[in-house]
């Protein structure tokens, strides 16, 4: 009889270890949690993150300690990645106004938007020049269909980036739908750095806040517009009517019959330097005074409300490193502006004109220079008066809806001169209000708050078409005048 057939046994199977399974869950997490990291500690921020200061003008870098790492990760992800992919950034192809045939003529100094843009009007502007500006600038704006990319190089000091950011997004709400596609390369810092000697030959279009007449960097509104947290400037708005409150407290008759300047005099000015050995009421007719920003923040800056120092009828104005955002505030005030000499300019101050809305004081002999323009406006008050209300009206009409103006009309015609489309590079990112507001702190959220722009009910102004004819003899009627002081001054 047969033996039976032996059966082949099944294999058997591989038990599920519970162990093995934890462990490789936590390895992808881990793995995970380095790439996230790892994205976050590359991923460039509005707000500083992972960014050097500039190397032209170095200061300490930004700290965020105040966040544990993970915590600052997450900011860095969500407000980067995750936000404006769900805001409502729908931009209108078309803005109805209620008064569209309504529009004023820009303020004459708005011409000086041809005249910045005139190296460029033959030669138009190219890629390659915006390349070349690239080692100049700290960020990158883009605007590209209504919505803004940014791609930032270097950290600013403070919060000028944030705010500087801020003011080309309320531009493009308040003007929906208008704003050109637009490549701008921006340098946050202060001093202006394509020199028209070594880059004649090919000029560099570079945005910043000021520029001289050896620079063919553009100027554009400076951040304080929007507000400055650091030192609790408000936005200009609200600012310029207090000044304006504070500047009625008392009349002229009643004011101080001196020349007042409160300010940081070690910042690396000359000016401001010289400007110390000028405090003496009797001697110079001024009273200069030392400002400590960092007393100002423990006191809740009560002594450097600008609204309170309108009690003088002459206000001083020096440079600092650079231009200063001092320059408007002073102005405001409605005492006649003694200007000492300035060697840069910002957007609005080529619509200053001495002895109409300020007074011009020489850098040369300036103790001297102060105590003259003093004299002068003490024995012809009636003159010195009108001359600084000449001033705050000027600064009155410089109102929010005209700095935005300005921004469209700068925007715009540089637009025209690009010879190429615009596109944001695969290294920006889109910057919208609610990742703005992701990055900000509580301060910095109540500024945008108080600065925030609606759709205008009325177009821009009319901007006035190029004339360099005018420019070159306003800019000469300035120097003659200027002249015709200091030749007073001499034969005092």
């Amino acid at each position: 009889m047969a033996a039976p057939l032996s059966r082949n046994k099944a294999p058997a199977r591989l038990s599920s270890s519970p162990l093995l399974w934890i462990i490789a869950l936590a390895s992808l997490t881990v793995f995970f949690l380095y790439k996230v990291d790892n994205l976050a500690l590359q991923t460039k921020t509005v707000a500083g993150h992972n960014l050097p200061p500039t190397p032209w003008h170095l200061f300490p870098p930004k700290n965020f300690d105040d966040q544990s790492r993970h915590a600052r990760a997450y900011q860095i992800l969500h407000c980067s990645y995750l936000t404006c992919p769900y805001s409502n950034t729908t931009v209108s192809k078309g803005h109805g106004f209620n008064s569209p045939s309504s529009s004023p003529k820009c303020p004459r100094f708005f011409m000086f938007i041809h005249h910045d843009l005139e190296p460029w009007a033959q030669s138009r502007i190219t890629v390659d020049h915006i390349m070349g500006a690239k080692n100049y600038a700290s960020f990158r704006v883009v605007i590209y269909k209504g919505r803004l990319y940014l791609d930032p190089y270097y950290a600013c000091v403070q919060s000028r980036m944030m705010f500087t950011i801020w003011g080309f997004l309320q531009l493009l709400k308040r003007y929906p739908g208008m704003v050109p596609d637009v490549d701008i390369m921006f340098d946050c810092m202060d001093r202006p750095s394509i020199n028209k000697t070594e880059h004649d030959s090919f000029p560099l279009p570079l945005f910043r806040y000021c520029t001289t007449k050896d620079h063919f960097d553009i100027p554009f509104p400076d951040w304080s517009f929007w507000g400055w947290p650091e030192v609790n400037i408000r936005p200009w708005d609200e600012e310029f009517r207090d000044i304006k409150r504070g500047s009625q407290a008392r009349s002229w008759p009643k004011k101080w019959p001196r020349a007042y300047w409160k300010g940081n005099p070690d910042v690396g000015s000359p000016i401001r330097t010289s400007l110390l050995e000028c405090n003496h009421t009797k001697k110079w007719g001024a009273q200069i005074m030392r400002q400590d920003w960092e007393e100002e923040a423990k006191g809740g800056y009560v002594s450097s409300k600008l609204s309170h120092q309108c009690d003088y009828r002459y206000k001083i104005y020096a440079e600092g490193f650079a231009w200063s955002v001092s320059l408007k505030y002073i102005i405001s005030c409605g005492s006649l502006a003694l200007i000492i000499s300035p060697q840069y300019e910002d957007f609005f101050s080529r619509g200053l004109i001495p002895e109409k809305n300020y007074w011009p004081v020489s850098s040369d002999g300036l103790c001297q220079s102060i105590k003259f323009a003093v004299d002068w406006g003490n024995t012809n008050p009636t003159e010195a008066q009108k001359i600084g209300k000449a001033g705050q009206d000027l600064m009155e009409s410089l109102s929010m809806d005209r700095v935005y103006d300005y921004m469209f009309h700068l925007i715009s015609e540089y637009s025209k001169l690009q010879d190429f489309k615009p596109v944001p590079p695969s290294s920006a990112l889109e910057v919208c209000v609610d990742s703005l507001t992701c990055f900000a702190d509580e301060k910095q959220k109540r500024f945008f708050e108080r600065a925030t722009a609606f759709p205008s009910p009325s177009p821009p102004c009319t901007l006035q078409p190029a004339n360099s004819d005018f420019i070159k003899s306003w800019m000469q009627q300035k120097q003659r005048t200027i002249t015709n002081v200091r030749e007073m001054e001499l034969k005092a």
